[in-house]
């Protein structure tokens, strides 16, 4: 006799970049009928996924903390995201659907994924898209990303100083994120490519302490910024 295969469902949530109205009618419908919730966490309190999503979980649910330094410690993240992945893997094969949530988009540097690695071929997946960090920041600084034919390059600031401007000098239009201490490096080479002074920056973008900032007044962005630039200064030119 062969094995019967799982039959519940493992879901990537994507919930946005921070607003909660950003949430998408099928997440929130997700939301409120599956049994098991996870999220990324610091190791005390709660993450922000489940932050932005409390006002769409309905009471009595199992939820799962994936308790982490957040830290460049890559052994540290591993095993937290093995921790989870068994803690996932029982609820599961218990016939319990799990619903993973993951700020912006799952599959866009989101957390899911590499749960999505450990259990993606065990169980049944679906993704559920969500409005990116990059989409919302276009929205709320009133910048068009692309248009026409552009090529566009997302780039994290963590990069070298020589990946950033090879990748800046390759595209039409690009989006830095993550810039935080960044900043010197990302300022640096935006102005000898002549990009800086039409650079659009916004930090904590859909979260209370969202901020936008004209090149001339920035001093320092936390780790949630943004910075978007256009080789024409305005996309539909």
């Amino acid at each position: 006799m062969s094995a019967t295969k799982p039959t519940a469902t493992l879901y990537g949530l994507g919930i946005g970049p921070g607003d909660p109205e950003l949430l998408t009618l099928k997440a929130v419908r997700i939301l409120q009928r599956v049994p098991v919730l996870a999220w990324p966490a610091p190791l005390e309190g709660d993450g922000m996924a489940r932050n932005i999503a409390a006002a769409h979980i309905p009471p009595g649910r199992i939820e799962i903390a994936i308790r982490m330094g957040f830290t460049s410690d890559r052994a540290g993240t591993e095993a937290a995201y093995d921790r989870a992945a068994a803690a996932i893997a029982a609820h599961l094969e218990a016939g319990r659907d799990v619903a993973v949530l993951c700020e912006g988009d799952p599959f866009f540097f989101g957390s899911f994924i590499y749960l999505f690695a450990r259990l993606g071929q065990r169980f049944p997946v679906e993704v559920i898209p969500g409005v990116s960090s990059v989409m919302a920041a276009g929205a709320a600084l009133l910048a068009p990303l692309c248009a026409w034919d552009d090529g566009v390059a997302i780039i994290p600031a963590t990069r070298s100083e020589a990946e950033i401007e090879a990748l800046l000098r390759a595209a039409d239009a690009a989006v830095i994120m993550k810039v935080g201490r960044h900043l010197p490096k990302v300022r640096s080479v935006l102005r000898r490519l002549g990009l800086w002074d039409q650079a659009r920056i916004i930090e904590r973008v859909g979260l209370p302490g969202q901020r936008v900032f004209a090149p001339d007044e920035v001093a320092e962005l936390p780790y949630f910024s943004i910075i978007l630039v256009h080789r024409r200064g305005n996309a539909w030119l």
